[in-house]
Formats: C-alpha cells, structure tokens, sequence
C-alpha cells in the first residue's frame, strides 16, 4: 500500500499544478535559412507592424505576421533567451494578442496553433493567388466571420498600436545590451 501510493505522488503532483501553458510553433516554412523561429518572428512581424498601414494590399503578410505574432504571445512568456527582455514585454503581449484577436475577430478562447496553422494556410493561399483556398483555410470556429470576410480584413488591416509597441519592444529585446561585444 505505501510503496503504491509513492508511486501516485508524481501523478498527483502533475495534476495539482493546472493546465499547461499553451505552447506553439511556427511551420518550417516561416524559418527558411533563419533557423531561429524566435528571432525570426520578431524581425518579420516588426517589419509589418512599424508600417502606418500593416501591410496594406499584402493580406498574405499580414496573416504570417498574425500568426507569428500569435507565436510570439506563446513562446516569449517561456524563452529564457530573451534575457535584456522589458519587464512589461509579456503583459503588452497578452494586450496585443487581443487587439489584432479582436481585429479579425478571432475566437478569444482558440488555441494559439490551430490559429498559426490556418494562418499560415491562408497565406501560402493568397501568394498562390488563390484566395478561395485562402478563404477555406480559416475556419469559422476560429475565425468568426468567416474566411472571406477574415481575408477581406487581412487586405486592408487596420493600424495596431499595441501590437506595434509589443513587438517593437521585443525587437528591442534581442538587440545585444549597451558594451556587449558580439561573436563572431
């Protein structure tokens, strides 16, 4: 009896610790020749986000900036490499998050995955020049309004200030501190 209840206290203990955070991960294709997705979420998604009109007639940019801004939300929290990190880098980018979620009025409770997924779907979609498969790769169990109406807002995506302040703050971050040297 002792030696089997021993045995439970790690199953206990996993339990007693809540849910896991939400984890995610960009497809191969978003770090081509980048190898960290990380790094390259940031640089690409600030790119789209310091523009006065975020990637204005590019809906396929707009969506991988999205979902890699979706990424971001998820992995920063846990990334031990961003040590010259803002301390307010993760609260700014649960505020983003529902900002550029309630832009494409993206369901607030979806895991971040399905979202970079169908992102990133859609994207490959309207480079392709198809945006009825771009349309039919945002569910609206995701997606509320639809595909068609969700690229239609990736083609004329509003200006987010929050979101540009996250991610410029995170672009900030990965820039070595003041008198570092960098290595070759």
């Amino acid at each position: 009896m002792h030696r089997s209840f021993l045995l439970m206290l790690p199953l206990l203990a996993a339990c007693a610790q809540g849910p896991l955070p939400d984890t995610a991960r960009l497809p191969r294709d978003a770090v081509i020749g980048a190898g960290d997705p990380m790094r390259t979420a940031v640089i690409s998604a600030n790119a789209v986000f310091a523009q006065r009109s975020p990637a204005a007639g590019h809906p396929a940019d707009a969506a991988r900036a999205i979902a890699q801004m979706e990424f971001l939300a998820v992995d920063l929290p846990q990334n031990m490499s961003l040590t010259t990190a803002s301390a307010t880098l993760v609260p700014d980018l649960n505020i983003a998050r529902r900002e550029w979620r309630s832009a494409l009025d993206i369901a607030p409770d979806a895991p971040a995955q399905p979202v970079i997924n169908a992102l990133y779907a859609a994207g490959r979609a309207l480079d392709a020049g198809n945006a009825e498969a771009a349309a039919a790769a945002l569910p609206q169990s995701i997606f509320r309004k639809g595909g068609s109406a969700t690229v239609a807002q990736l083609s004329a995506l509003p200006r987010l200030p929050n979101t540009a302040t996250a991610v410029a703050t995170a672009q900030q971050a990965l820039q070595p501190p003041p008198g570092a040297t960098r290595a070759l």
